[in-house]
């Protein structure tokens, strides 16, 4: 397991019966994790400085109670990076702290290039990637379906003072930007991607990741440049395996590129304990 452990106002500080207590610069929530499987006490009772817990309902989905003064919004740094948060509905507050071990990646692999580099970063989210590669001085093209999530990407990335970077936005189905991307002939030397199980594009297209996700992959091989320098595919799927996507990427990228294949659980430690909690899946590519 790959761990994020280079956080300095980030930290899990206890887990227990299906819920995490996080730390986010001086925030305090307490979010639900199916992970956690663990009978570590009462969270709510053992601490008394929680400001939010998200409580799910039996219908699906859920709300946020604040339990003491919350932020609208608020920011927490990892190294020389900078992101805004805030209180989402289904449990989220924008960033997954746990890619830190993936930015971390491409940064060494683009700063040591020692030549331009461009990269896409496919459902994009709120740009966590986007805004790695752009420090490192990569190009960025980052996609996503929800205008939401790509406005709040451009914050993150202007309150990182990277907005003069080259970096361009699109509110897109990823499926058919990658399709068109391949006609106009452009190419990229790193792909990453986040894909949901299950989505919905901009103009309602159906994302299934079991049925859609090989076929993606399969599209981008297409726009890896002639030296690409990684292909990554984060997954917080339960259905898929680590070997099946690596078997995915063997089949296409290895086929066509010479390189490594690896993949490893991706996790962050819970303070004052040996434990760790999982966090997904990352299977990469690298040259």
């Amino acid at each position: 397991m790959e761990i994020a452990k280079d956080w300095k106002e980030y930290q899990v500080l206890d887990c227990s019966n299906g819920e995490k207590l996080e730390l986010w610069n001086n925030i305090v929530l307490l979010r639900p994790d199916p992970e956690v499987i663990w009978d570590n006490g009462n969270l709510l009772e053992k601490y008394n400085n929680i400001n939010s817990h998200y409580i799910r309902s039996n219908k699906g989905g859920g709300h946020w109670e604040n339990l003491k003064k919350t932020p609208d919004k608020w920011q927490v740094h990892y190294k020389d990076l900078v992101f805004n948060l805030k209180q989402m509905g289904f449990k989220h507050t924008g960033l997954f702290p746990e890619q830190a071990v993936n930015w971390d990646f491409m940064r060494n692999k683009i700063e040591n290039a020692n030549r331009d580099i461009k990269v896409l970063n496919l459902f994009a989210y709120t740009g966590g990637a986007t805004v790695a590669c752009l420090k490192a001085g990569a190009s960025v093209v980052h996609v996503d379906s929800s205008r939401g999530m790509v406005d709040w990407a451009k914050e993150n990335i202007r309150d990182n003072g990277l907005e003069d970077r080259p970096v361009r936005y699109l509110v897109d189905d990823v499926v058919k930007f990658v399709k068109r991307e391949i006609r106009r002939g452009n190419k990229y030397d790193g792909i990453v991607m986040d894909p949901p199980s299950y989505g919905r594009g901009s103009n309602g297209e159906v994302w299934d990741i079991e049925k859609d996700l090989y076929n993606l992959i399969e599209l981008c091989t297409e726009l890896l440049s002639d030296e690409p320098l990684f292909f990554i595919i984060n997954s917080y799927s339960t259905g898929l395996s680590m070997e099946v996507i690596k078997n995915c990427l063997k089949l296409t990228v290895l086929k066509k590129y010479e390189g490594d294949i690896t993949s490893y659980e991706i996790g962050l430690p819970i303070k004052d304990t040996n434990l760790y909690l999982p966090c997904g899946v990352t299977t990469r590519y690298e040259r």
